[in-house]
């Protein structure tokens, strides 16, 4: 076997022996991903094609001009495409609790010579965020480390405009996992309604969208 494969086999092993240390600790109660395992959050999974950043922010259909709720950032894996996605004239306001996740962040936003991204240290659920700001936000593998999700879920419905959406990614190997009927029950309750539906029951993402008033 050539190194390249060698090297391959060993990346997928750690993703997997980390994956699974997370998802035992976690299992009691909510366990955000530490800053110091953000490279696990900041590669794309090689098995899924739904999880890939390029993917998620394409089904998405940015466009610029356009406000967007980057909601547990996390590292920024989504964070700089969505802001290259929207423009200088666009907005990305990435928010996450950790102060970790934000410092890798604002590293690869400057990285990226960007300067349209906001970064805001809160909880998602704690009514922080300004109601009716948003075209679209973005939650990629946060719900199930979110304490009290119903109230997640709502503020980020009153956040978005009529007619703005929330792109929803889970994968099956994320400690935190969400089922797709989880996920449709607590936005149904919010106040969404399922627009789109993309992947497969262990990889997916949805749009849920806020209807115009």
């Amino acid at each position: 076997m050539s190194s390249v494969v060698y090297i391959g086999v060993g990346l997928v092993v750690l993703i997997f022996i980390g994956s699974l240390v997370w998802r035992l600790a976690s299992g009691r109660r909510s366990l955000p991903c530490p800053a110091w395992l953000r490279w696990l959050v900041e590669l794309d999974n090689p098995f899924t094609e739904t999880n890939r950043a390029g993917v998620i922010i394409r089904y998405l259909d940015l466009r610029p001009g356009m406000s967007v709720l980057d909601a547990g950032c996390g590292p920024g894996r989504l964070t700089v495409p969505a802001a290259q996605a929207v423009g200088p004239q666009g907005e990305v306001v990435a928010v996450d609790l950790q102060e970790g996740m934000l410092r890798r962040a604002r590293e690869k936003v400057q990285a990226a010579n960007l300067n349209n991204v906001q970064f805001l240290q809160v909880g998602l659920g704690e009514g922080n965020l300004e109601n009716g700001q948003y075209d679209r936000a973005l939650l990629v593998t946060v719900l199930g480390e979110i304490p009290d999700q119903a109230a997640a879920m709502k503020e980020i419905f009153d956040v978005l405009r009529p007619g703005g959406i929330l792109s929803v990614t889970e994968i099956i190997f994320d400690p935190h996992f969400q089922g797709r009927d989880k996920v449709i029950r607590l936005a149904g309750t919010a106040g969404f309604r399922v627009k789109n539906l993309f992947g497969k029951k262990l990889a997916y993402t949805m749009h849920l969208e806020k209807l115009g008033e």
